[in-house]
């Protein structure tokens, strides 16, 4: 026997014994590596002619007035922003249009593609956020970058035509060690903890992809490579495995890039392989309490594997009578989406986009029966299996359920995922002035606080929560919890509509962290 065959015997078994160990470790990972160099291709997709394409999604202002702090500074001094996104892919510079005053934009519908050659693996790309002024534009940020110079507001990425997947100022790990905190395709302007500076903080949702032959999104170079799949053909919705994920999902969150020293190259490793089975409807990698077949159940939302989710199914009650309205006004949805955005606990609030919003009959005055009815038959749709319940929060706007809002029982199961608010209550008791930012303020107050209970948080685990004796001034208790800034603590209630970082020294208590996102789900 020959050295050469020696060689390959030897590697065959090495080989062989890295995937079997790997097979039977505890999170039953497949790994797959590539080298990012070496491949003899001339041409990287021989089907198409690559193009690469940058889509933002959705862009937010996360500024948020906060009437403590008068000189915050403002994205834009005299209105609300003037946004527009500026796009380079390699050496081609795309500009968007301006979208003029306005803090949020759900449906940009813009876009920047390029030809890149389809003989180099590496695409460069930068985004950036701009707010239009009249002689004087300003860069927002959406950088994690602690430096502190302007213009690192901006975000650079490496995309890979070989596997679809980027790399740099955003990416995705499975390491809870060094995960991207506010997910991937999205940036966050506050993960360089500027969340109460005001730094024109903005979040900014984004996706990279290239043309694909077969239309399922995975492209040529690891369909040949890696899945021997063919590339001719549309893969998307297969779960081969049967464990309960199709394909694309897993290609999509199962890659990630690790820089090899040794070799000095960038090299690919799939900890998600298609074509074996894994145990998805347990891995929870982020502990929001969705595991990875709910995450693949909600992608289609934006939820994401390794940043934390929270639904929220939001049910409203029919106009009264008198033309008395029973709803979440949409400035207390921006103001709740923010609080929890800035921290990277992504707030979907399902009010008819997602499909599960219903119109609840109007009734004078609802009863904790009434409710548990409302429950069964509006959020649950009579199947006490219904694949929402454990996934989604419930949280219903009423006319009128004394004593105006808390959480509540919904008579299946031993769980408290459930609360309620009620317009009547607010409308006569807190709205005054009747102005629309003090309505806004007053509902997003209490339905954050009340969510906050399905959140774990309540007054035997958080004094300054829920204590009736401090209220208002006159009351000590009120003095004793001033540095619990919360809307869990009664005497900030209907001022702001965030909760408390913990950072006020004593008598303040950090809610971000003390949630337990898996509370909703489990027996009380």
């Amino acid at each position: 026997m020959n050295k050469t065959n020696t060689k390959r015997i030897v590697r065959v078994l090495f080989i062989t014994i890295f995937l079997v160990s790997t097979a039977f470790t505890v999170s039953a990972k497949s790994k797959i590596l590539t080298s990012a160099k070496g491949f003899d291709e001339a041409d990287f997709d021989p089907l198409v002619d690559v193009v690469v394409t940058v889509e933002i999604e959705k862009i937010r202002s996360l500024e948020k007035f906060d009437w403590q702090i008068p000189t915050v500074e403002k994205i834009d001094w005299f209105n609300d922003p003037d946004f527009y996104v500026k796009v380079f892919i390699n050496d081609g510079e795309f500009v968007s249009r301006v979208w003029h005053d306005t803090k949020y934009i759900y449906d940009p519908q813009w876009s920047a593609t390029f030809n890149v050659p389809d003989d180099e693996e590496f695409v460069n790309i930068k985004i950036q956020l701009w707010d239009w002024n009249v002689g004087m534009d300003r860069l927002c940020d959406i950088s994690s970058d602690y430096d502190g110079f302007k213009e690192r507001y901006d975000v650079e990425v490496i995309y890979d035509i070989k596997t679809g997947h980027w790399f740099g100022d955003d990416f995705t790990s499975d390491e809870a060690t060094d995960l991207d905190p506010s997910g991937y395709g999205r940036l966050n302007g506050c993960d360089d903890n500027s969340i109460y500076q005001r730094d024109r903080d903005c979040e900014l949702w984004f996706d990279i992809y290239q043309n694909d032959y077969d239309g399922d999104g995975i492209p040529y170079w690891t369909e040949v490579n890696v899945y021997e799949t063919d590339p001719e053909a549309d893969n998307t919705g297969e779960d081969v495995d049967e464990d309960g994920v199709p394909i694309e999902w897993e290609n999509k969150w199962g890659h990630y890039f690790w820089y090899n020293w040794h070799d000095d190259i960038w090299e690919s490793e799939w900890f998600y392989d298609p074509f074996v089975w894994e145990d998805h409807a347990n891995l929870d990698i982020d502990r929001d309490g969705l595991d990875n077949v709910e995450e693949f159940l909600t992608s289609q939302w934006g939820s994401d594997p390794f940043r934390k989710d929270i639904f929220v199914e939001l049910d409203q009650m029919e106009e009264s009578p008198d033309g008395e309205k029973s709803i979440l006004p949409e400035g207390s949805k921006e103001l709740i989406r923010t609080s929890f955005d800035r921290q990277n606990i992504v707030y979907h609030l399902d009010d008819g986009y997602m499909g599960g919003s219903d119109i609840i009959p109007f009734d004078h005055e609802t009863s904790r029966d009434d409710l548990q009815s409302i429950y069964w038959n509006y959020f649950l749709h009579g199947d006490k299996d219904n694949w929402r319940r454990g996934v989604f929060h419930y949280g219903p706007v009423v006319y009128f359920a004394p004593p105006g809002g808390f959480v509540f029982w919904g008579g299946v199961g031993p769980y408290l995922d459930s609360f309620v608010v009620s317009s009547h209550y607010f409308e006569v008791k807190y709205v005054i002035p009747k102005t629309n930012q003090r309505r806004n303020i007053v509902y997003g107050s209490a339905y954050m606080h009340e969510c906050g209970h399905t959140l774990g948080i309540f007054h035997g685990n958080t004094p300054g929560c829920d204590d009736q004796n401090g209220k208002f001034p006159w009351q000590r208790d009120w003095w004793i919890w001033r540095p619990y800034k919360s809307v869990m603590n009664y005497g900030y209630m209907y001022q702001i509509v965030d909760y408390s970082d913990g950072s006020r020294g004593k008598n303040d208590f950090d809610d971000w962290n003390r949630m337990d996102l898996t509370f909703f789900q489990r027996e009380w």
